[in-house]
């Protein structure tokens, strides 16, 4: 009887050694809609206090690009499953608002400011510790929306082409010589050529200014009707050698310049406008403490540098790493674009400029 109890013991004590042991670390699980090499760890977010591990649901209409660098490097870092939903903004937008008394996704990775702007009631307030690191201009101010990388409108140049005339600016457009050469998508169709289009409204005196529709009007007399029918078509029609000039936006010319097409990134001199991609915690989500850790991660200092040197997103962090293909944004003048005017305002503009296109003979 002593021996049986004896054994009994001694095998209560193996168990309760082998329990409290280490366990080995879990297999890091890859989304859903996500491929390509992991990245280098990030470091941790600040004052994060969120568990690891569970579920995080992420609708985005960006690019494979950087979802390839966020979600594979979120979900080994803390263990979190990521399912990625992605599709073009105003879809999700939409699916969003279906969704709202029952909400699936638990974070909007990608759009314009605007859009947030205008659904604010979809999101849940949340400002993270890392915000205080974003460019000021950039910060969230909304309670809700967290930038994360930043886009700007730009000239593209064929270095071939251009020859001896001189491009720096939105007046050097103007030039004679370039008529029928310069390559622009529709304003009333195309986000990046309104974004355009608001950009040197504000750099030459203002969105209601005379000045400034009077500039719009002689620089689409030069363009001469030749309005491209996406934006793609633009930079693409300067690199291949059929434009001379491009009015576009920096994330595709980087990556042209950063392939070696002979092309030139112009910021115009009179200034150019940075608009913010945006993310933001879906209300009343299933996930909140992950979202919160996601929103943490984007804007974390070792992210924004992986960002900005291994794809041409431009960071959103101040002082963060940047490729050689990329113009350090403080050697840009940058003018900040009235995003709450123009998003108010985007029907009368839109009309405007349609007015006088088609006045144009």
């Amino acid at each position: 009887m002593k021996k049986t109890i004896l054994l009994v013991a001694l095998s209560l004590m193996l168990v309760f050694m082998t329990a409290c042991g280490s366990k080995p670390a879990a297999e890091p699980t890859q989304p859903a809609e996500s491929t390509g090499e992991t990245t280098p760890e990030a470091t941790e977010p600040a004052e994060s206090t969120a568990t690891t591990g569970g579920t995080l649901v992420v609708y985005s209409p960006n690019s494979e690009g950087l979802m390839n660098a966020t979600v594979p490097l979120f979900e080994e870092k803390y263990g979190i499953q990521v399912e990625v939903i992605q599709a073009g903004t105003g879809e999700l937008i939409k699916r969003l608002a279906s969704e709202k008394d029952a909400p699936y996704a638990d974070v909007m990775f990608g759009g314009s400011f605007s859009q947030f702007y205008s659904n604010a009631d979809l999101f849940q307030d949340y400002v993270s510790p890392n915000d205080s690191n974003v460019i000021e201009a950039y910060r969230n101010t909304t309670g809700y929306t967290t930038s994360y990388v930043l886009d700007g409108s730009c000239l593209i140049v064929n270095k071939d082409l251009i020859g001896d005339i001189p491009v720096k600016g939105y007046k050097d457009l103007l030039n004679p010589e370039l008529k029928g050469k310069i390559a622009s998508a529709d304003p009333a169709n195309s986000s990046s050529a309104f974004a355009q289009l608001t950009n040197m409204l504000l750099a030459n005196g203002g969105y209601e200014s005379d000045e400034a529709w009077n500039y719009v009007k002689e620089l689409y007399t030069n363009i001469d009707g030749k309005v491209m029918g996406s934006s793609s078509k633009v930079y693409k029609s300067v690199a291949d050698g059929e434009m001379v000039v491009g009015l576009t936006y920096e994330d595709p010319s980087a990556d042209l310049v950063r392939d070696g097409a002979d092309v030139e990134i112009i910021y115009p001199e009179e200034g150019t406008v940075y608009l913010p991609a945006t993310a933001a915690i879906v209300k009343d989500c299933a996930n909140l403490d992950n979202a919160k850790l996601f929103i943490d991660f984007i804007i974390s200092e070792e992210v924004q540098n992986i960002y900005g040197t291994t794809l041409t997103n431009r960071p959103v962090v101040e002082g963060a790493q940047v490729g050689t293909y990329l113009t350090p944004i403080s050697d840009i003048y940058v003018i900040n674009e009235d995003i709450p005017y123009v998003n108010e305002h985007k029907p009368e503009i839109v009309e405007k400029y349609i007015d006088i296109f088609t006045s144009i003979e």
